[in-house]
C-alpha cells in the first residue's frame, strides 16, 4: 500500500516547513485583497505562518509577506490580518 505524501509548507516567520494542513494561509485576492484563509481553498496567491504570533511578528518584521507577494503592503493590511488571526479586539470604539 502507497503512503500518501502529507504537503508541506514554508512559514514566512520561522522558515521552517510544516505539514500544510497546520499552517494558516495569508491570501491576495486577484482583486489584491488581502485576507486570511483558514480553509486553504481562496482563490489567490497564498503565503503561509504558523498560529503562533512569534512567526507572525518575524514575517512583519523581515517583510516577509511583501517577498512572497511581491508588493508592498500597508500597515493596516497588518492590523486586519493580525486581528482576524489573533482576535486582539485593538478596535476602540
Amino acid at each position: 500500500m502507497k503512503v500518501k505524501k502529507i504537503p508541506q509548507r514554508m512559514c514566512l516567520g520561522c522558515q521552517e516547513s510544516h505539514p500544510k494542513k497546520d499552517m494558516v494561509r495569508i491570501v491576495r485576492s486577484p482583486e489584491g485583497e488581502y485576507s486570511v484563509d483558514f480553509t486553504g481553498k481562496k482563490p489567490g496567491r497564498g503565503a503561509y505562518l504558523c498560529h503562533k504570533r512569534e512567526c507572525f511578528d518575524q514575517a512583519k518584521k523581515s517583510h516577509g509577506l511583501e517577498r512572497s507577494f511581491k508588493s508592498p503592503i500597508d500597515a493596516s493590511v497588518y492590523d486586519l490580518l493580525e486581528r482576524e488571526l489573533f482576535g486582539d479586539g485593538k478596535d476602540e470604539g
